[in-house]
């Protein structure tokens, strides 16, 4: 009986957190915080950071190995559990999950008409800002940088916090922070770069994480 409380209980829980985040995102789209951030990194002649070996060859190239490494330890823990409290459904949905929001937030991006910030006139590109949620309204440039593909490297692996809380809660709460804090850092490096607004990074991982809150409605236990 205590499980079956329970179960709808948090599902409520996981929910409501991702619905109150949204009120924050739409709160800092309104405020135009990603000019003021973004300009200070760019210049008239571009962004210093583009291609320096930190954000570009460490956090970015290196941030894709680090996501494939991760992927095929999800593909070992489904055939052979490296966490054996684990169940079946768990890894695998876990699996699932990550490749779902792998996928979905390119796709997203393919049909997104935001241009990244290196591309604005005011630092030596041809577009004008426009804000994302002008859907369908050109800004000029190429298009196709919203929401932010790099951070969702670190943000598609959310649903490991709900593959593991069942049976190792000090794990996953720890994936968790594992997670927020190296999507974080991608997010900055793209910003820093010129290649993503920090909106992009948190609707990126507002993206993954409801996803994965809504997937969790279909792991059996």
């Amino acid at each position: 009986m205590h499980l079956t409380l329970e179960l709808p209980h948090r599902r409520r829980s996981d929910l409501l957190l991702p619905l109150l985040a949204l009120g924050l995102l739409l709160a800092w789209d309104a405020s135009e915080l990603d000019l003021l951030l973004i300009r200070l990194y760019g210049a008239a002649d571009g962004f210093a950071w583009r291609e320096h070996w930190f954000t570009s060859g460490l956090l970015h190239q290196g941030g894709r190995v680090l996501a494939w490494g991760l992927a095929g330890l999800l593909l070992l823990n489904a055939l052979r559990p490296l966490w054996p409290e684990q169940n079946r459904a768990e890894r695998w949905w876990w699996l699932a999950m990550t490749l779902f929001c792998v996928l979905l937030i390119p796709l997203l991006k393919r049909g997104s008409a935001t241009s990244c910030p290196w591309d604005l006139a005011e630092f030596g590109g041809v577009a004008r800002y426009v804000s994302h949620w002008h859907v369908g309204l050109g800004d000029g440039g190429p298009g196709h940088c919203f929401p932010s593909g790099h951070a969702s490297s670190a943000f598609a692996f959310l649903g490991g916090f709900f593959a593991l809380r069942r049976a190792y809660p000090g794990w996953a709460r720890a994936w968790l922070v594992g997670v927020v804090l190296v999507g974080t850092l991608f997010g900055w490096a793209q910003m820093a770069r010129g290649a993503h607004y920090a909106s992009h990074t948190m609707w990126t991982a507002w993206i993954c994480w409801f996803s994965c809150a809504l997937g969790v409605g279909w792991l059996k236990r």
